[in-house]
């Protein structure tokens, strides 16, 4: 089975080929202040021409559906949905907190991580999941977002791995609150992974390619607005 990866949920857009049998085929990861829409699909056109692969060899499309950039989400899911509907290909949606959370290698049983996806002003998309022996992870939380100042000090207690762009922006607040308890990843292992994603899908059902949408938790600020101007009137 070869798996096509596509994750533009956060700053960084990445997309990889996997195969079932094999493992790592190609993987290409883009992180500047362009457009993911400018940037994407040339990517994914140089993956297959660098792995001399053929789109239509591909079985599964895995996309990344947030939480993260409202806009990244958008287009990643658009492209993701478009691909598998006009290649008749089974489609694979994955959160992105639990992406991140992957990135977290460390050995040893019951490790407790917080993947973090910076929302700004020191909010941040997060869950907690705790890794067992076996490298599975298990959510504690589910999926939330909220200030840092809010939630973090009732875990200041626990030792804790943090990953993802929130985390290696609001650092300093992070390691203020936990002590010698934050446990933080380089900038370069902090990066989602495409491959990393298609990993995960091998795992998961497949889904609906019609009703699969992406998870945003926050609403978006043309909605806020919206429900602040309704509360005028």
């Amino acid at each position: 089975m070869l798996i096509l990866a596509i994750d533009t949920s956060t700053k960084v857009g990445t997309v990889a080929l996997y195969s079932e049998e094999k493992g790592t085929v190609g993987e290409i990861t883009i992180n500047s202040n362009s457009n993911h829409s400018e940037t994407i699909m040339g990517a994914i056109d140089s993956l297959f021409k660098l792995t001399n692969m053929n789109i239509k060899e591909v079985d599964t499309v895995a996309v990344s559906i947030g939480p993260g950039s409202f806009t990244g989400i958008r287009i990643g899911v658009g492209l993701a949905k478009g691909l598998a509907f006009s290649l008749k290909k089974s489609i694979v949606g994955i959160n992105e907190l639990e992406v991140i959370a992957m990135l977290a290698n460390s050995e040893g049983e019951n490790i407790k991580i917080m993947p973090m996806i910076d929302a700004r002003k020191s909010r941040v998309y997060y869950s907690l999941y705790i890794k067992n022996k076996m490298g599975k992870l298990n959510s504690e939380l589910g999926y939330l977002d909220g200030e840092i100042s809010d939630f973090l000090p009732k875990y200041k207690n626990d030792k804790i791995i943090f990953v993802g762009d929130g985390a290696i922006a609001y650092k300093n607040e992070i390691q203020e609150i936990m002590g010698e308890n934050a446990v933080f990843l380089s900038k370069a292992l902090s990066l989602p992974r495409a491959l990393i994603l298609a990993e995960l899908s091998l795992e998961k059902e497949k889904d609906n390619l019609i009703t699969l949408e992406p998870f945003y938790i926050s609403k978006t600020q043309a909605e806020r607005e919206k429900i602040e101007k309704n509360k005028k009137v």
